[in-house]
């Protein structure tokens, strides 16, 4: 079973789709932590039919994320994506509005296999 976390910060950069010769679609967000004394900029990736889930904010909104720890090898290389799943708007008095619609399960997180990412 995969654990999830949760994130809250502000939206700094969203990047285009990119889409690989396999098929494979994967969209990044870049959002700053605004609790920190130092803020960081953590980015996220969005995969597949998740990658809807950005369509629908823009820079400067405070965004409340889901998102599971994904990690592989690949040439002898160790990689690691903190691949978001859920993306909530969360309102200046700290209410969330209404949830971005998530797109449907096609597959659950567990199922996303190595064969899978495009490096």
């Amino acid at each position: 079973m995969s654990t999830s976390y949760e994130f809250e910060g502000t939206v700094k950069e969203i990047m285009d789709m990119q889409t690989f010769a396999s098929g494979f679609t994967k969209r990044e967000i870049v959002i700053t932590d605004k609790d920190d004394r130092y803020p960081q900029d953590i980015k996220f990736v969005a995969v597949k039919n998740n990658c809807a889930l950005l369509d629908t904010i823009k820079k400067g909104d405070t965004v409340r994320v889901n998102f599971s720890l994904r990690g592989n090898l690949y040439n002898g290389r160790y990689y690691t994506d903190l691949q978001l799943f859920k993306l909530v708007k969360v309102e200046v008095d700290g209410s969330t509005a209404e949830p971005i619609p998530q797109p449907a399960d096609d597959f659950p997180v567990d199922d996303i296999s190595d064969e899978d990412m495009p490096f």
